[in-house]
């Protein structure tokens, strides 16, 4: 496919982007189990260098062993090390989620917060957490997710120059309709796993072949 060249033309192709999503990954949401803005808190925490699979055989035994935010913010951090230890990082996530409980608890009355600047004052939760909680436990479109699979896949999309997450996101915002903001990111996340893999991907199954430029596209 030819690069559009005018505004309006990188507008209709983006469109037809999100249609050609729209209709591949209809239903698409958070992969990580939760049954509560502060369980996918948790969750999205220790999502970080490890997969969605793992995290998820993880924390039902987390949350039967802490059911609240108060008991997160009891227990300490070495021992809760123990409990994750097979998500990766484990001491630094560990340190991550007590503190969080503590804050949730002390200043949010165990409520996790429905802003994003509230969000960013909780120990763990950078922008792409807190979009992710905001996003899908309140349905709140503060900004869009940023993930590996996102950051990778815009710009194999050529819908951003940058490599750097924050700018990244900045430039998803200008050109994804705000309504579109969390769905896109789910979208683009499944993509990432289905068919827009790292080393092999799967152009010759992937719907929106014909309006990707990717240099490394396969046949």
């Amino acid at each position: 496919m030819k690069r559009p060249k005018t505004a309006a033309e990188r507008k209709a192709r983006v469109a037809e982007i999100l249609v050609r999503l729209d209709h591949m990954f209809p239903n698409a949401t958070c992969a990580l189990h939760h049954s509560s803005p502060w369980e996918l808190l948790v969750a999205t925490i220790l999502s970080a260098q490890c997969t969605d699979k793992r995290v998820n055989e993880v924390t039902p035994g987390l949350f039967a062993k802490y059911p609240t935010p108060q008991d997160f913010a009891a227990v300490r951090p070495e021992v809760l090390a123990q409990d994750i230890r097979s998500t990766g990082f484990f001491n630094n996530k560990a340190k991550s989620i007590v503190g969080a409980a503590k804050k949730v608890v002390g200043e949010f009355g165990g409520q996790i917060p429905r802003t994003m600047e509230e969000m960013l004052t909780i120990p763990g939760a950078a922008r792409k957490t807190a979009n992710v909680v905001l996003g899908t436990a309140y349905g709140i479109a503060s900004g869009v997710v940023v993930d590996t699979h996102v950051q990778r896949i815009a710009r194999r999309l050529d819908l951003t120059r940058h490599s750097d997450p924050a700018k990244i996101e900045q430039d998803l915002m200008k050109i994804i309709p705000r309504e579109k903001w969390i769905l896109f990111a789910h979208q683009i996340i499944l993509h990432g796993r289905a068919l827009c893999v790292a080393r092999n991907p799967k152009c010759a199954e992937c719907e929106l072949n014909s309006l990707c430029y990717a240099k490394d596209k396969t046949a």
